[in-house]
């Protein structure tokens, strides 16, 4: 499995982990702050650019607030 796909896999666990909140993308979110690498969310948010990630909505969602940060 390539890196990129293995880093939307891990995503959408940390979502599915999430789902059952009511602010699960805010979770998501910051999850992805405190716990991945700069570099992890630059090549996700880039791969998800490019190709259009299998995401999550609620990944996809908190990866778009990422990308205006």
């Amino acid at each position: 499995m390539q890196e990129n796909e293995q880093l939307v896999k891990m995503l959408n666990q940390i979502a599915d982990n999430f789902s059952f909140h009511e602010d699960a993308v805010d979770r998501i979110e910051d999850h992805l702050k405190r716990f991945w690498a700069p570099s992890m969310r630059k090549k996700l948010i880039e791969f998800d650019t490019r190709r259009g990630a299998d995401l999550r909505p609620s990944a996809r969602q908190a990866l778009q607030r990422l990308k205006s940060d």
